[in-house]
C-alpha cells in the first residue's frame, strides 16, 4: 500500500480548516484549493480579480514546490469563480503561469468562497508527468 506523505509550504497560507496544504500518495499530489491569501499576513490581497488569480497561483506554485514539481506537472486544475464574467481574465492569467500542453480543466460558478475570494485553483499534479518533446 502507498503511503500518504502530507505537504506543507511556508511559502502558501496555512489552510483554513481541517484539511492539508497537499497530499502527496506516490508520484500524485492533490492540492487543495487556494486562494489569494497573502501568506505573511493571512489578509486577501487587495486588486481585484487579476491580483487574486495572480496570488491563488503563486500560492500553488508554493505548495507544488514543496511536493517536489511545479506548475507544469499539473494535469488537472479545477477552478472556482464568484463571478464567471471573470472567465477571460483567469483565461489570461493562465497563460502566465502555463504553457501548451495545459492541463485538463474545470471551471465552476459559485455563490461564495472562503474569506470573501473572488476566486480559487486547486490542482492534481503527477510528478512523472513531463511534457511532450517539441511542445
Amino acid at each position: 500500500m502507498t503511503e500518504r506523505q502530507i505537504v506543507r509550504s511556508a511559502d502558501a497560507p496555512a489552510a483554513i480548516g481541517p484539511y492539508s496544504q497537499a497530499v502527496r500518495v506516490g508520484d500524485v499530489v492533490y492540492l487543495s484549493g487556494q486562494i489569494a491569501l497573502d501568506p505573511a499576513s493571512g489578509a486577501l490581497v487587495d486588486g481585484g480579480i487579476e491580483a487574486q488569480v495572480e496570488q491563488a497561483f503563486r500560492n500553488l506554485q508554493a505548495v507544488a514546490s514543496a511536493a517536489g514539481g511545479s506548475l507544469a506537472h499539473c494535469v488537472k486544475l479545477t477552478l472556482f469563480l464568484t463571478d464567471l464574467a471573470h472567465f477571460a481574465k483567469v483565461n489570461d492569467a493562465m497563460q502566465k503561469w502555463f504553457e501548451a500542453p495545459y492541463p485538463a480543466r474545470s471551471t465552476i460558478g459559485v455563490a461564495t468562497l472562503p474569506r470573501g475570494a473572488a476566486f480559487e485553483v486547486e490542482a492534481v499534479m503527477v510528478l512523472d508527468a513531463r511534457r511532450p518533446s517539441g511542445t
